[in-house]
């Protein structure tokens, strides 16, 4: 049950290393490093109570400080590395700051995703009684017409065919997670260790507004999208 005035952490992992792209959450982005972008979604989020960053750069310390998150521990070395997953920065993140019912995990690759996506999956979570709540996006391939290859370069599908019909539009919509945010009520992550269940509920944001940067190509389409929404 969510409580009636939940207190919500926002957590924004930035690790310092990058190899796609060199220093990726300090990247310039309309002007303003990349984590800005996610760190004000996050201060104008009416339903969170404080914003963190979780990383082990100083220099990304500094930046997020200077926008106004809180920065109060730097990321140990163990959990710094190319196999550290966002469910341990997370639980270091609640263990460093308790005191919270909602754990928020904010990639700073996704920033495109507003403080009204974040208030909107919010009340959904709590409006559907959700112990979870992760944002997805409609994606235009679908499992039922995928296939694998056995080692003679034959073709087996990856799923029976659909009872419904293979035509593509017989076949039912498929969403991915698309990583710009994950609510999690922390008692709940603090028996499974998971940010998404069987309890999970999703939000769906536009595919253009989903986009999560990793190459140089991304940054382009970004700047681009950003570019083409600014008023005039």
């Amino acid at each position: 049950m969510i409580p009636t005035q939940p207190k919500v952490l926002a957590i924004i992992p930035a690790r310092g290393g990058s190899k796609g792209v060199p220093q990726k959450n300090l990247r310039s982005l309309g002007g303003r490093p990349l984590i800005e972008w996610t760190i004000d979604a996050a201060r104008d989020a009416a339903c969170v109570t404080r914003v963190i960053v979780s990383t082990d750069s100083r220099q990304i310390a500094d930046v997020a400080r200077a926008a106004g998150a809180d920065v109060p521990f730097l990321r140990p070395a163990e959990l710094a590395t190319d196999t550290a997953s966002s469910l341990d920065v997370v639980a270091h993140a609640i263990q460093m700051c308790p005191g919270y019912d909602i754990a928020l995990l904010l990639q700073p690759t996704s920033p495109l995703r507003t403080s009204a996506d974040i208030d909107a999956a919010f009340s959904l979570m709590r409006f559907t009684n959700a112990e979870s709540c992760a944002s997805v996006a409609l994606v235009d391939e679908t499992p039922w017409l995928m296939f694998r290859l056995d080692d003679s370069g034959r073709m087996e599908r990856i799923l029976p065919p659909w009872p419904g019909g293979m035509r593509r539009q017989d076949l039912p919509s498929v969403y991915t997670v698309n990583g710009a945010m994950y609510f999690v009520m922390i008692a709940a992550f603090a028996e499974n260790g998971q940010l998404i269940t069987d309890e999970t509920v999703a939000y769906e944001m536009d595919p253009e507004k989903s986009i999560d940067l990793d190459t140089y190509a991304d940054f382009e389409r970004a700047a681009a999208i950003l570019s083409a929404n600014r008023p005039e």
